[in-house]
C-alpha cells in the first residue's frame, strides 16, 4: 500500500495495490535521461514494484527532448498492462532536465494542477530560436516557473545542472535525488543509493551529486508543506555580498563611491551598484567616479512617479557604453587567471595536466589605430594610402598560444596598456559617441520621461567587437535617425522601442528598413 502522506494517492475507487505510477523524464542529448530512466526503474523493482521503461526519441540531439516514460505498480501477482507513452492529463510526476523542458510540457498537457509533480532544474539550454535572434531573444524563464506554479500540484525546481557540475557527474544525478527529496515515490532515500551505485562507474561523484540535490528537494518539500508561499520555488534567492579587497589607498576610493551609490534613490541603488562594479573592473576608480558624474545627470531629472525608469536605465547602459570591447580589453580576459580555471573545469582538465590554449586573432586597422595615442592613430586613419599600406599587413588571422610564455606575455602587455587608456584613439571615439547618444536622450527626457528612455535602451544595440561593433553601430544609429520624423507624437517612444526591436530581431535590417518606411509615412501625417 502507497503511504497515505505521499502525493500519489490512489483514486477514488481503485485498489491500493493496483495504482500504476505514471512517470515522464524530459532530457536532452548528453544529460543522462536513459541512465535516469533505468535508475527509476531499479529502484521500483528493489522495492517490489514491476515497472516498464520507453522512450521516445526526439527530433534531433540539442533540438527537441527525448521523452522517457516509466510506468511502475506494486507486484501483485497480476502481470498490469502499462502504456508505452504518456497522455495528456495522466501524469503523476513530471521530471525536465532544464526549464523551457517543463514549459513545453505543461504546453503538451502532461502536467495538471489536481495531479503531477513537477520537478525541473532551473538552468537554461538556450534554444535554437533563441540564439539566432542579434539581440536578446531568450524566453522568460520567470514567465515559465509562474505558470509551473500555477500548473503543477507541486513544482520543485533549482539548479541542478550547478549541483551536478560542482560535483564532477551528470544532472541525471542531480535529477534523482531530486525526485527522491521530493518524497514523490515511496521509496526510501537508501534505495535510490543502491540503484546509483550498482551503476560501478562515477559512483562517488553520483552520490555527492544525489545527495546535495536530495537535500535542497527535501528542504523544499518540507517548507511547502508546512507554509505554501515559503517553498515557492520561483523566489529568488539571497544575493550574496561580495567583498572588496585591495590595498588601502584603492579601497578609501572605493567605499567613497559606494556611499554615492548608498546616497542614491533606493530603485536606482541595486544597478548602480552593478554598473559601477563592472566600470571599475574595467579601467579603474576614477573611471567609476566618472561613471557616477554622469549618472547624476539623470537621476537629477528623475521623479519617483515615473519609477526612477529613466535614471535605471542609465545606469545599466552608461556602464555598457563605457566598457567597451576594444584589443586592450579582449587581452586583458583572456590572461585572467579566473578564465584559465574556467577553461579547465568546462573541458574537464584534472588537476596536473597541462592543458594548451590557442586564441584566435583578426585584428583590422581599425582596430590597431585604436590602439594608438590621438595624435598618431588620426594621422593614419586620415591617409587612406597608408592605412591601406599597414592594413594588407595587419589584416589577418592569428594563432597564439596562450599557454606559452611568449604567447601569454604578448596579451598580458596589450592587457597592461589599460592605464593608458584615456589617451587612446578608440576611448575618445567612444566618449564622443557616448556623450552624443547620452545628452540625446536627456534632452529629450527633460520633456518626455519614456522617450528619453527608450533612446537610452537602444544602446542594447551597440554591442560586440571589430566587425560585428561597426554593424551594431550602424543600427544604432539608423533607429535614432527616427527621432526628426517622430518629433511631437505622443507615441514617439513607443515607434523607438519598435524599430529598437525590430534592429534586434534582424540581422540584415530588412525589418528595420520597413519599420523606418512606415515611420516615414507617419511623419507625413498628423501625430495621432
Amino acid at each position: 500500500m502507497l503511504d497515505q502522506t505521499s502525493p500519489l494517492r490512489p483514486k477514488a475507487g481503485a485498489h491500493d495495490d493496483e495504482r500504476v505510477i505514471k512517470l515522464a523524464v524530459l532530457a536532452v542529448g548528453g544529460q543522462g535521461g536513459g541512465v535516469l530512466a533505468d535508475w527509476i526503474t531499479d529502484v521500483a523493482e528493489r522495492n517490489g514494484y514491476v515497472a516498464q521503461s520507453t522512450s521516445v526519441a526526439g527530433v534531433a540531439q540539442r533540438t527537441g527532448a527525448t521523452i522517457y516514460y516509466i510506468e511502475m505498480a506494486r507486484d501483485t501477482g497480476r502481470l498490469p498492462v502499462f502504456a508505452l507513452s504518456p497522455s495528456q492529463g495522466d501524469v503523476d510526476i513530471l521530471i525536465a532536465a532544464e526549464l523551457m523542458e517543463a514549459g513545453r510540457a505543461i504546453i503538451r498537457g502532461f502536467v495538471t494542477p489536481e495531479r503531477t509533480t513537477l520537478i525541473a532544474s532551473s538552468h537554461r539550454i538556450a534554444a535554437v530560436s533563441e540564439k539566432i535572434e542579434p539581440g536578446d531573444g531568450r524566453a522568460s524563464s520567470q514567465k515559465v516557473q509562474a505558470t509551473a506554479q500555477a500548473a503543477a500540484k507541486r513544482f520543485i525546481a533549482f539548479d541542478m545542472e550547478k549541483i551536478a557540475a560542482d560535483n564532477g557527474t551528470m544532472i541525471s544525478a542531480s535529477l534523482l535525488g531530486a525526485l527522491a527529496g521530493s518524497d514523490a515515490l515511496p521509496f526510501t532515500r537508501e534505495s535510490y543509493e543502491q540503484a546509483v551505485s550498482a551503476g560501478g562507474r562515477g559512483v562517488k561523484a553520483s552520490l555527492a551529486a544525489f545527495g546535495a540535490a536530495y537535500d535542497r528537494a527535501h528542504g523544499i518539500a518540507a517548507a511547502a508543506a508546512g507554509d505554501k508561499a515559503a517553498g515557492n520555488p520561483a523566489a529568488p534567492e539571497a544575493k550574496s555580498t561580495a567583498k572588496v579587497s585591495g590595498p588601502e589607498a584603492l579601497l578609501k576610493g572605493w567605499q567613497d563611491l559606494a556611499a554615492r551609490v548608498a546616497a542614491l534613490p533606493e530603485p536606482v541603488r541595486d544597478m548602480a551598484e552593478r554598473g559601477l562594479r563592472k566600470v571599475v573592473d574595467y579601467q579603474d576608480i576614477a573611471y567609476g567616479g566618472e561613471y557616477l558624474d554622469r549618472l547624476d545627470k539623470a537621476v537629477a531629472l528623475d521623479r519617483s512617479e515615473h519609477g526612477y525608469a529613466l535614471s535605471i536605465a542609465a545606469a545599466k547602459h552608461l556602464a555598457n557604453a563605457m566598457c567597451y570591447d576594444d584589443m586592450i580589453r579582449v587581452a586583458d580576459l583572456k590572461t585572467r587567471s579566473t578564465r584559465d580555471r574556467r577553461v579547465r573545469k568546462e573541458v574537464g582538465v584534472r588537476e596536473g595536466s597541462v592543458l594548451q590554449v590557442t586564441e584566435y586573432f583578426h585584428p583590422r586597422i581599425e582596430e590597431f589605430c585604436g590602439t594608438l595615442p590621438v595624435g598618431l592613430g588620426s594621422y593614419i586613419e586620415s591617409r587612406p594610402k597608408l592605412a591601406a599600406f599597414l592594413d594588407r599587413r595587419i589584416n589577418r588571422g592569428r594563432h597564439i598560444r596562450t599557454d606559452s610564455f611568449a604567447g601569454f606575455a604578448m596579451l598580458w602587455f596589450i592587457g597592461g596598456l589599460r592605464r593608458w587608456r584615456r589617451r587612446l584613439l578608440r576611448h575618445r571615439t567612444e566618449v564622443e559617441h557616448l556623450e552624443r547618444w547620452y545628452e540625446l536622450a536627456l534632452a529629450h527626457g527633460r520633456e518626455n520621461h519614456a522617450l528619453g528612455t527608450e533612446i537610452l535602451n537602444c544602446r542594447r544595440l551597440v554591442k560586440g567587437y571589430s566587425d560585428t561593433h561597426t554593424r551594431a553601430q550602424s543600427k544604432f544609429d539608423r533607429v535614432l535617425s527616427a527621432l526628426p520624423m517622430l518629433e511631437g507624437r505622443e507615441d514617439a517612444a513607443d515607434w523607438i522601442r519598435r524599430l529598437r526591436e525590430a534592429a534586434l530581431k534582424d540581422e540584415n535590417g530588412d525589418m528595420l528598413d520597413g519599420a523606418l518606411k512606415t515611420v516615414a509615412t507617419l511623419a507625413e501625417s498628423p501625430a495621432s
